[in-house]
């Protein structure tokens, strides 16, 4: 007995959208460890994370917190959000725009004494960007430095 096309097209359908929906929840599965949440610290403070489980903190490095420890690699630090504060520790190189009062994403883990572990930081810039060269000239200075470069 021979299938008719008509058939054999919906067959093909049918299982070319299992085969996609089985690739989409395997591909689901394998990346569910690797997402990595986002927290403020008052949701941090309000409802911790698993202490295995890689987050990301955000606020801002709260003034007068940020210490060097004696090894000199490793800095701890406090991250605000105005309703929370949350400790943090980040041991390595430390970017250069990384200051206090500064915006700051720490990605890591919470620890189980409530201090975030950082293994990485990413530092927060503003919009008003101006190459060190031009820092200390004033408007018209810069005027002319522009104009003679175009």
């Amino acid at each position: 007995m021979a299938v008719k096309a008509k058939h054999q097209r919906l067959v093909l359908l049918l299982v070319a959208l299992v085969v996609l929906i089985g690739a989409g929840l395997l591909a689901a599965w394998a990346l569910r460890n690797q997402a990595s949440y986002f927290y403020v610290p008052n949701e941090i403070v309000a409802d911790p994370p698993a202490p295995d489980r890689a987050v990301r903190l955000g606020g801002m490095v709260e003034k007068g917190s940020l210490k060097t420890e004696a090894d000199g690699v490793t800095i701890a630090f406090i991250v605000e959000d105005g309703k929370a504060r949350v400790p943090v520790t980040f041991q390595g190189i430390v970017p250069s725009l990384f200051v206090e009062g500064s915006g700051v994403v720490a990605e890591g883990r919470m620890g189980k004494d409530g201090t975030f572990v950082a293994d990485n930081l990413l530092a927060k810039h503003d919009e008003n960007y101006v190459p060190r060269e031009m820092q200390e000239m004033t408007a018209a200075q810069a005027d002319r430095v522009v104009a003679e470069t175009q």
